[in-house]
Protein backbone atom coordinates (compact mmCIF):
# COMPACT_ATOMS: atom_id res chain seq x y z
CA UNK A 1 0.00 0.00 0.00
CA UNK A 2 1.40 3.41 -0.98
CA UNK A 3 2.09 6.23 1.47
CA UNK A 4 -0.81 8.25 0.01
CA UNK A 5 -3.17 5.35 0.69
CA UNK A 6 -2.03 4.90 4.30
CA UNK A 7 -2.15 8.61 5.21
CA UNK A 8 -5.16 9.60 7.33
CA UNK A 9 -8.00 11.28 5.48
CA UNK A 10 -8.27 13.83 8.27
CA UNK A 11 -6.40 14.85 11.41
CA UNK A 12 -7.80 16.60 14.47
CA UNK A 13 -5.62 18.87 16.59
CA UNK A 14 -6.71 20.38 19.90
CA UNK A 15 -5.50 23.82 20.98
CA UNK A 16 -5.69 25.21 24.52
CA UNK A 17 -5.52 28.99 24.97
CA UNK A 18 -4.86 31.28 27.92
CA UNK A 19 -6.19 34.84 27.81
CA UNK A 20 -3.40 37.34 28.54
CA UNK A 21 -5.80 40.29 28.30
CA UNK A 22 -9.57 40.65 28.41
CA UNK A 23 -11.10 39.33 25.17
CA UNK A 24 -14.05 41.08 23.56
CA UNK A 25 -15.60 39.35 20.56
CA UNK A 26 -18.91 41.12 20.17
CA UNK A 27 -22.19 40.21 18.54
CA UNK A 28 -22.14 43.11 16.11
CA UNK A 29 -24.49 45.56 17.75
CA UNK A 30 -25.92 47.22 20.83
CA UNK A 31 -28.71 45.97 23.08
CA UNK A 32 -30.68 47.19 26.06
CA UNK A 33 -29.59 45.39 29.20
CA UNK A 34 -26.74 45.06 31.66
CA UNK A 35 -24.19 46.07 29.03
CA UNK A 36 -24.51 47.76 25.66
CA UNK A 37 -22.02 45.52 23.83
CA UNK A 38 -22.13 41.88 25.03
CA UNK A 39 -19.70 39.14 24.05
CA UNK A 40 -20.64 36.26 21.75
CA UNK A 41 -22.23 33.36 23.64
CA UNK A 42 -23.29 29.78 23.05
CA UNK A 43 -27.07 29.64 22.50
CA UNK A 44 -27.79 26.67 24.77
CA UNK A 45 -25.51 27.34 27.72
CA UNK A 46 -25.22 31.15 27.49
CA UNK A 47 -21.47 30.76 28.06
CA UNK A 48 -19.04 33.13 26.31
CA UNK A 49 -17.07 31.80 23.37
CA UNK A 50 -14.68 32.92 20.65
CA UNK A 51 -16.33 32.01 17.34
CA UNK A 52 -14.36 29.83 14.95
CA UNK A 53 -14.80 32.47 12.23
CA UNK A 54 -12.99 34.99 14.45
CA UNK A 55 -10.11 32.57 15.04
CA UNK A 56 -9.94 31.68 11.34
CA UNK A 57 -9.82 35.31 10.25
CA UNK A 58 -7.09 36.19 12.73
CA UNK A 59 -5.09 33.04 11.94
CA UNK A 60 -5.22 33.77 8.21
CA UNK A 61 -4.15 37.40 8.60
CA UNK A 62 -1.27 36.60 10.96
CA UNK A 63 -0.06 33.65 8.90
CA UNK A 64 -0.01 35.93 5.86
CA UNK A 65 2.02 38.47 7.85
CA UNK A 66 4.54 35.81 8.86
CA UNK A 67 4.71 34.47 5.32
CA UNK A 68 5.46 37.97 4.05
CA UNK A 69 2.50 38.12 1.66
CA UNK A 70 -0.17 40.41 3.10
CA UNK A 71 -2.20 40.21 -0.10
CA UNK A 72 -3.00 36.57 0.80
CA UNK A 73 -5.10 37.77 3.75
CA UNK A 74 -8.55 39.29 3.56
CA UNK A 75 -10.18 39.32 0.14
CA UNK A 76 -6.83 38.95 -1.65
CA UNK A 77 -8.00 40.74 -4.79
CA UNK A 78 -4.40 41.42 -5.86
CA UNK A 79 -3.45 37.75 -6.09
CA UNK A 80 -3.55 36.26 -9.56
CA UNK A 81 -4.85 32.72 -10.12
CA UNK A 82 -1.32 31.36 -10.49
CA UNK A 83 -0.27 32.99 -7.22
CA UNK A 84 -3.28 31.46 -5.47
CA UNK A 85 -2.36 27.97 -6.62
CA UNK A 86 1.15 28.42 -5.23
CA UNK A 87 0.21 30.13 -1.97
CA UNK A 88 0.05 28.04 1.24
CA UNK A 89 -2.29 30.61 2.84
CA UNK A 90 -4.90 30.28 0.10
CA UNK A 91 -4.34 26.51 -0.01
CA UNK A 92 -5.08 26.27 3.73
CA UNK A 93 -8.00 28.67 4.09
CA UNK A 94 -9.46 28.65 0.59
CA UNK A 95 -10.79 31.42 -1.64
CA UNK A 96 -14.00 32.39 -3.37
CA UNK A 97 -12.25 34.50 -5.98
CA UNK A 98 -10.75 33.59 -9.31
CA UNK A 99 -11.74 30.79 -11.65
CA UNK A 100 -14.09 28.55 -9.71
CA UNK A 101 -12.83 29.33 -6.22
CA UNK A 102 -11.12 26.85 -3.93
CA UNK A 103 -12.20 25.16 -0.71
CA UNK A 104 -10.00 25.41 2.36
CA UNK A 105 -8.32 22.39 3.93
CA UNK A 106 -9.02 23.22 7.60
CA UNK A 107 -12.11 23.57 9.78
CA UNK A 108 -11.63 25.80 12.84
CA UNK A 109 -14.26 25.39 15.53
CA UNK A 110 -15.39 27.73 18.31
CA UNK A 111 -13.06 28.24 21.29
CA UNK A 112 -15.05 27.23 24.38
CA UNK A 113 -14.49 27.95 28.05
CA UNK A 114 -12.47 25.39 30.00
CA UNK A 115 -11.47 27.22 33.20
CA UNK A 116 -12.86 30.57 34.34
CA UNK A 117 -10.97 32.72 36.90
CA UNK A 118 -12.89 34.05 39.88
CA UNK A 119 -11.97 35.46 43.26
CA UNK A 120 -12.70 33.58 46.49
CA UNK A 121 -11.78 33.46 50.18
CA UNK A 122 -9.09 30.97 49.23
CA UNK A 123 -7.60 33.41 46.72
CA UNK A 124 -8.01 33.16 42.96
CA UNK A 125 -9.56 29.90 41.76
CA UNK A 126 -10.66 28.62 38.36
CA UNK A 127 -14.24 27.40 38.00
CA UNK A 128 -15.42 24.75 35.58
CA UNK A 129 -17.87 21.87 35.26
CA UNK A 130 -17.26 18.14 35.05
CA UNK A 131 -18.99 18.09 31.68
CA UNK A 132 -16.71 20.76 30.17
CA UNK A 133 -13.57 19.12 31.58
CA UNK A 134 -14.50 15.67 30.33
CA UNK A 135 -15.45 16.95 26.89
CA UNK A 136 -12.03 18.57 26.65
CA UNK A 137 -10.39 15.24 27.52
CA UNK A 138 -9.95 15.40 31.30
CA UNK A 139 -10.90 12.78 33.85
CA UNK A 140 -12.70 14.05 36.99
CA UNK A 141 -12.60 11.68 39.98
CA UNK A 142 -15.40 13.35 41.98
CA UNK A 143 -18.32 15.36 40.62
CA UNK A 144 -20.07 18.06 42.67
CA UNK A 145 -22.81 16.47 44.82
CA UNK A 146 -25.22 19.31 44.00
CA UNK A 147 -25.70 23.02 43.43
CA UNK A 148 -24.83 23.81 47.03
CA UNK A 149 -21.61 21.83 47.25
CA UNK A 150 -18.82 21.89 44.62
CA UNK A 151 -15.85 19.63 44.09
CA UNK A 152 -12.37 21.16 44.22
CA UNK A 153 -8.75 20.25 43.65
CA UNK A 154 -7.63 22.56 46.45
CA UNK A 155 -7.77 21.37 50.07
CA UNK A 156 -10.26 23.83 51.62
CA UNK A 157 -11.97 22.58 54.78
CA UNK A 158 -14.72 25.21 55.07
CA UNK A 159 -17.28 27.00 52.96
CA UNK A 160 -15.93 28.69 49.86
CA UNK A 161 -17.26 31.61 47.86
CA UNK A 162 -17.02 32.18 44.12
CA UNK A 163 -17.40 35.95 44.06
CA UNK A 164 -20.82 36.62 45.64
CA UNK A 165 -21.96 32.95 45.62
CA UNK A 166 -21.26 31.01 48.82
CA UNK A 167 -20.95 27.22 48.64
CA UNK A 168 -20.61 24.56 51.28
CA UNK A 169 -17.25 22.94 51.99
CA UNK A 170 -16.17 21.32 48.70
CA UNK A 171 -15.45 17.64 48.29
CA UNK A 172 -11.91 16.83 47.15
CA UNK A 173 -11.42 15.78 43.56
CA UNK A 174 -8.53 15.14 41.18
CA UNK A 175 -8.35 16.07 37.52
CA UNK A 176 -6.08 14.15 35.18
CA UNK A 177 -5.28 14.36 31.51
CA UNK A 178 -2.52 12.87 29.42
CA UNK A 179 -1.68 16.09 27.59
CA UNK A 180 -2.32 19.33 29.47
CA UNK A 181 -1.75 18.44 33.13
CA UNK A 182 1.89 17.59 32.43
CA UNK A 183 2.56 21.07 31.05
CA UNK A 184 4.40 23.52 33.37
CA UNK A 185 1.92 26.29 32.55
CA UNK A 186 -0.91 24.21 34.00
CA UNK A 187 0.83 23.88 37.37
CA UNK A 188 -0.44 27.29 38.53
CA UNK A 189 -4.09 26.25 38.26
CA UNK A 190 -4.25 22.46 38.61
CA UNK A 191 -4.59 22.62 42.42
CA UNK A 192 -7.00 25.59 42.38
CA UNK A 193 -9.89 24.28 40.27
CA UNK A 194 -13.45 24.34 41.63
CA UNK A 195 -15.97 22.14 39.81
CA UNK A 196 -19.61 23.25 40.00
CA UNK A 197 -22.79 22.14 38.27
CA UNK A 198 -23.59 23.58 34.82
CA UNK A 199 -26.48 25.62 36.25
CA UNK A 200 -24.23 27.33 38.78
CA UNK A 201 -21.34 27.70 36.34
CA UNK A 202 -23.42 29.92 34.07
CA UNK A 203 -24.22 32.11 37.08
CA UNK A 204 -20.58 32.30 38.11
CA UNK A 205 -19.40 33.21 34.61
CA UNK A 206 -22.12 35.74 33.77
CA UNK A 207 -21.66 37.64 37.03
CA UNK A 208 -17.86 37.75 36.76
CA UNK A 209 -17.29 38.82 33.16
CA UNK A 210 -15.25 42.00 32.98
CA UNK A 211 -17.44 45.02 32.27
CA UNK A 212 -15.88 48.33 31.25
CA UNK A 213 -17.29 51.75 30.50
CA UNK A 214 -16.03 53.94 27.67
CA UNK A 215 -17.04 57.11 25.94
CA UNK A 216 -16.63 58.31 22.38
CA UNK A 217 -14.37 61.32 21.82
CA UNK A 218 -15.41 64.35 19.84
CA UNK A 219 -12.77 64.84 17.13
CA UNK A 220 -13.26 68.61 17.11
CA UNK A 221 -13.06 69.31 20.83
CA UNK A 222 -10.97 66.35 21.97
CA UNK A 223 -13.40 65.87 24.85
CA UNK A 224 -16.03 63.26 25.56
CA UNK A 225 -19.13 63.36 23.38
CA UNK A 226 -22.35 64.06 25.19
CA UNK A 227 -24.56 60.97 25.41
CA UNK A 228 -21.85 58.72 23.97
CA UNK A 229 -21.19 56.65 27.09
CA UNK A 230 -21.31 52.88 26.50
CA UNK A 231 -20.40 49.67 28.34
CA UNK A 232 -18.96 46.44 27.00
CA UNK A 233 -18.10 43.09 28.52
CA UNK A 234 -15.15 40.78 27.99
CA UNK A 235 -13.79 37.38 28.95
CA UNK A 236 -11.33 38.25 31.74
CA UNK A 237 -7.58 37.79 31.79
CA UNK A 238 -6.53 34.32 33.01
CA UNK A 239 -9.36 32.31 31.41
CA UNK A 240 -8.57 29.00 29.67
CA UNK A 241 -10.32 28.02 26.44
CA UNK A 242 -9.98 25.16 23.98
CA UNK A 243 -10.89 24.50 20.37
CA UNK A 244 -10.42 21.81 17.75
CA UNK A 245 -9.00 22.25 14.26
CA UNK A 246 -9.54 19.52 11.68
CA UNK A 247 -7.32 19.24 8.64
CA UNK A 248 -9.18 17.64 5.73
CA UNK A 249 -6.59 17.60 2.98
CA UNK A 250 -8.38 15.17 0.69
CA UNK A 251 -5.99 15.69 -2.25
CA UNK A 252 -2.61 16.56 -0.69
CA UNK A 253 -0.75 19.07 -2.78
CA UNK A 254 0.57 21.52 -0.19
CA UNK A 255 3.00 24.01 -1.83
CA UNK A 256 6.06 23.32 0.32
CA UNK A 257 9.07 24.76 -1.50
CA UNK A 258 7.60 27.29 -3.91
CA UNK A 259 8.52 30.44 -2.03
CA UNK A 260 11.73 31.79 -0.54
CA UNK A 261 9.92 32.47 2.76
CA UNK A 262 8.82 28.89 3.35
CA UNK A 263 12.12 27.27 4.15
CA UNK A 264 13.49 28.89 7.26
CA UNK A 265 14.51 32.25 5.79
CA UNK A 266 12.80 35.41 7.03
CA UNK A 267 9.89 33.38 8.37
CA UNK A 268 11.96 31.21 10.69
CA UNK A 269 9.68 28.19 10.35
CA UNK A 270 8.84 25.72 7.62
CA UNK A 271 5.28 24.79 6.75
CA UNK A 272 4.70 21.32 5.43
CA UNK A 273 0.91 21.05 5.85
CA UNK A 274 -2.18 23.23 6.47
CA UNK A 275 -2.12 22.61 10.25
CA UNK A 276 1.32 24.26 10.35
CA UNK A 277 -0.15 27.40 8.78
CA UNK A 278 -2.96 27.52 11.36
CA UNK A 279 -0.51 26.98 14.23
CA UNK A 280 1.64 29.90 13.07
CA UNK A 281 -1.39 32.17 12.88
CA UNK A 282 -2.59 31.11 16.32
CA UNK A 283 0.77 31.73 17.95
CA UNK A 284 0.93 35.30 16.67
CA UNK A 285 -2.31 36.05 18.54
CA UNK A 286 -0.16 36.27 21.66
CA UNK A 287 1.22 39.54 20.28
CA UNK A 288 -1.37 40.81 17.80
CA UNK A 289 -4.56 39.88 19.62
CA UNK A 290 -8.01 38.73 18.54
CA UNK A 291 -11.42 40.39 18.68
CA UNK A 292 -12.26 44.03 19.25
CA UNK A 293 -10.94 46.80 21.51
CA UNK A 294 -7.33 46.00 20.60
CA UNK A 295 -6.27 49.64 20.97
CA UNK A 296 -7.66 49.59 24.53
CA UNK A 297 -5.41 46.77 25.68
CA UNK A 298 -7.67 43.84 24.79
CA UNK A 299 -7.20 40.68 22.78
CA UNK A 300 -3.95 38.82 23.48
CA UNK A 301 -4.42 35.07 23.51
CA UNK A 302 -1.61 32.55 24.07
CA UNK A 303 -1.48 28.98 22.81
CA UNK A 304 -0.59 27.02 25.94
CA UNK A 305 -0.44 23.60 24.34
CA UNK A 306 -1.68 21.67 21.31
CA UNK A 307 -1.73 18.01 20.48
CA UNK A 308 -3.13 15.60 17.91
CA UNK A 309 -6.42 14.04 18.90
CA UNK A 310 -6.41 11.50 16.11
CA UNK A 311 -7.37 10.89 12.51
CA UNK A 312 -9.16 8.39 10.35
CA UNK A 313 -7.44 6.23 7.78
Amino acid sequence: MSEAQTAPIYEQRRFVFLTLDPIHVGTGGFRLGRVDMPVAREPGTNLPKIPGTTLAGAARSYAAMEYGKLEAAGQHRKLKDEDKRRCPIVYTFGTTRGSGGQAGRVSIFDARLLLFPVRSMAGPVWASTAELLEEAGFSVSQRPPGDERPAATLAWNRSINLSWLLFEKPVLTTISDGNLTVQPSFAAVKDRIVVVTPRMFEQVVSSNLEVRTSVSIDSETGAAKEGALFTYEAIPRGAWLWCDVIEDDYNPAFPVTIDRHNGGGPMGVTWSRPLDVVSSGFRLMEYMGVGGMGTRGFGRLRVVHDWTQGGAA
